[in-house]
C-alpha cells in the first residue's frame, strides 16, 4: 500500500552457553530491542519478553512506584500480585533498602509473598533514579538457588539502564 510504513517484529538471536556468556550476548540485544522508543510500558515489555525468552523464567516482570504501593507492571509469566507495600516480601523489602535481593529459598525468607507456590527463589532489582526507587525487576524460579552475582551483575546493569528509560 503507497504511504505504508511496514515493521518487521523482532527477533532475539538466542545465545547458547554460559548464563554470563548469555547475559553478554542478551543486554545489547535488549538495547537495541528498545532503541530510542520512549513509551515506558513498551520498553518494560519488551525487555521482559526478552529475558523469559533467553532464560526461560518462571516469573519476569516490573512493579512501579505509584502513591506509596508497588503496582504490577509488564510482566511474563503467570498472574500475580498486583499491589505490594514497602517492606512486604522480597519486592516490597528491595523498593524500602534500595538494593538488590536474591533469595535462595523463598520459603525461608520472613515474610514472603507467595503469588505462586511454584517460585523457589527470586531476585528483585531495584529501578532508580536519583537515588529514589521508582521501581523493581521481579525474576522468580522455580528452582531453588537460581539466581546468583552473574545475575545480580547484569540484571543491575540492565535496571541502571532502563533507570535512563523509562
Amino acid at each position: 500500500m503507497l504511504g505504508t510504513i511496514f515493521t518487521m517484529a523482532e527477533d532475539l538471536i538466542k545465545v547458547v552457553g554460559t548464563k554470563e556468556e548469555i547475559y553478554q550476548g542478551l543486554l545489547p540485544q535488549i538495547k537495541a530491542l528498545v532503541g530510542e522508543e520512549t513509551d515506558t510500558i513498551a520498553n518494560l515489555a519488551n525487555t521482559c519478553a526478552a529475558l523469559k525468552e533467553a532464560f526461560d523464567f518462571f516469573w519476569v516482570g516490573f512493579y512501579l512506584v505509584k502513591n506509596d504501593e508497588l503496582v504490577l507492571a509488564p510482566f511474563q509469566g503467570p498472574v500475580a500480585c498486583t499491589r505490594i507495600q514497602k517492606g512486604k516480601g522480597v519486592c516490597g523489602k528491595s523498593w524500602e533498602l534500595g538494593e538488590t535481593i536474591s533469595v535462595e529459598d523463598v520459603e525461608q525468607f520472613e515474610g514472603h509473598i507467595a503469588c505462586s507456590a511454584l517460585s523457589k527463589s527470586e531476585i528483585v532489582v531495584p529501578i532508580l533514579q536519583q537515588g529514589i526507587v521508582i521501581g523493581v525487576l521481579d525474576v522468580d524460579s522455580t528452582t531453588i538457588s537460581a539466581f546468583d552475582s552473574v545475575d545480580s551483575k547484569y540484571l543491575n546493569d540492565l535496571c541502571i539502564w532502563l533507570s535512563e528509560r523509562i
